[in-house]
């Protein structure tokens, strides 16, 4: 595996449980908490988190609203759902202040005769009910959203708590947030599935990465298949070892949020996506000789936990993204294929009170063909695609194929000494994929089944021919 970089959250690749005392190594990530009286809406900011500053604790607060916290998730266990909050002082069982702390109840004297004040949610020890929500901590490597359910006591590295799932509506409220926040080229990781991929990105500051670094624009990364790409034999069909496919992938991908908590139940609105810009040049090349079933090579998978400020809450999001070549042919198929592609896309769910969660799936991109040449009779098509998951907190919520293409198409009428027909060559874009259960998360109702995003297609011709076929 090549890995590209890590994120500066300090997110780890490992979905494995750990005991609260494993991970001491990493740094503990801060939290934040909410409490439940009510105040007015606010809008918050939607953005990145700063390079270098750690994720905070979002914790509930007294007067209802979420409030960043020094406190940090020191570890956390999947299995038991216990966590160890640091950066407070020693609590007993209840969750209350033991009489070891150095704080006093407001407007009371401490043993030293001096006013201390008193420990309120935003810097005191967790309690029960507080609602947590951390970023990417030991144990928990795609971040923690959960509801302080029991204090199990004190531990060397701070307070143990026994927790349960909870939903981002119990932080953010009634406020209201709106934002797209980019994702870093630098964050993602790249593992390449075959040889040949290579991976190129640039980052402001003069940092270039890869052989095409100095090419590719700022928030930009780019995928190489740099050899050739063989295409298999599909049960018994033999397709030609000398037809492959060849090019690269560029993407600027960015994370869209937007939550309305104005209505008392659930959200009046809500929506988790990704976009972006989409850049690709490659071909198609030799003879295809098959029985029409697609036949798909991933060739580089890519993951990254950017994690997004919402106000004070830390949002960890989750992206998961595998590159594909997919080749179909219908007959025996020689090609000569290759296209310029430019566009962009938006996938993701939007949630509104009165309809329920409803796919979002757009796509606009145009090919201009930079060569373009189909033989003998038969049917081809060639996609550089990708299938990309976006989640949050490691729960997926929305998954979707993305699929750029070449289709290529021939016919021929036989005489005594030749062949001739007419061939055409098509570029496309197939869009598919599906709403998960997880998105409930925002704290909106739960439906029992996959919504799919229903299927979007566009085409156009790009190059069309008559003459002698091979």
């Amino acid at each position: 595996m090549i890995t590209v970089s890590l994120l500066a959250t300090g997110c780890s690749a490992d979905t494995g449980a750990s005991s609260p005392d494993a991970a001491g190594a990493e740094a503990p990530q801060a939290v934040s908490t909410v409490t439940p009286e009510a105040t007015p809406s606010q809008q918050l900011a939607v953005a990145g988190v700063p390079e270098g500053e750690p994720t905070a604790v979002a914790r509930v607060g007294g007067d209802g609203k979420a409030k960043k916290s020094p406190l940090k998730v020191a570890s956390y266990d999947r299995t038991s759902r216990r966590a160890v909050i640091s950066g407070a002082g020693k609590v007993s069982p209840s969750g209350r202040p033991s009489p070891g702390r150095t704080s006093a109840p407001s407007g009371k004297a401490s043993p030293s005769g001096t006013s201390a004040p008193a420990a309120g949610p935003a810097d005191g020890a967790p309690a029960v009910g507080d609602i947590i929500a951390s970023g990417p901590a030991p144990g928990a490597p795609d971040g923690l959203l959960a509801k302080v359910t029991d204090v199990a006591g004190q531990t060397e590295k701070g307070t143990e708590v026994k927790t349960e799932p909870a939903t981002l509506g119990a932080l953010l409220g009634d406020d209201k947030a709106d934002g797209a926040v980019p994702v870093d080229p630098a964050t993602i990781d790249v593992e390449p599935l075959v040889q040949g991929v290579k991976v190129s990105w640039a980052k402001a500051g003069d940092i270039e990465v890869g052989p095409h670094g100095a090419n590719v624009p700022l928030g930009s990364l780019r995928i190489d298949v740099g050899a050739s790409v063989p295409l298999p034999v599909t049960e018994g069909v033999p397709v030609s070892g000398a037809a492959s496919v060849a090019g690269f992938v560029q993407l600027a991908p960015k994370v869209e949020f937007s939550y309305d908590g104005s209505s008392v139940l659930a959200p009046d609105s809500a929506f988790l996506g990704l976009s972006g810009d989409w850049t690709s040049q490659w071909e198609l090349k030799g003879k295809a000789a098959a029985g029409g079933k697609p036949v798909r090579i991933p060739f580089a998978k890519l993951h990254a936990d950017p994690v997004i400020q919402v106000g004070p809450v830390p949002v960890v999001v989750n992206l998961d993204l595998t590159a594909y070549v997919q080749v179909a042919a219908d007959g025996t198929v020689t090609v000569e294929v290759k296209q310029d592609l430019k566009g962009d896309f938006r996938v993701g769910g939007s949630y509104s009170k009165e309809g329920g969660w409803k796919p979002v799936s757009t796509a606009e991109m145009t090919g201009t063909p930079v060569r373009a040449k189909v033989a003998a009779a038969g049917k081809v098509k060639a996609a550089l695609g990708a299938e990309a998951s976006i989640g949050l907190y490691g729960a997926v919520g929305v998954t979707a194929d993305l699929a750029p293409y070449l289709r290529g198409e021939a016919a021929a009428t036989a005489t005594p000494t030749s062949a001739a027909g007419a061939w055409k060559v098509y570029g496309g874009v197939d869009l598919a994929g599906w709403l998960q259960l997880q998105l409930s998360i925002f704290g909106t109702p739960v439906f029992q089944h996959r919504i799919p995003l229903g299927s979007l297609n566009r085409e156009w011709l790009l190059a069309k021919g008559e003459g002698a076929l091979a």
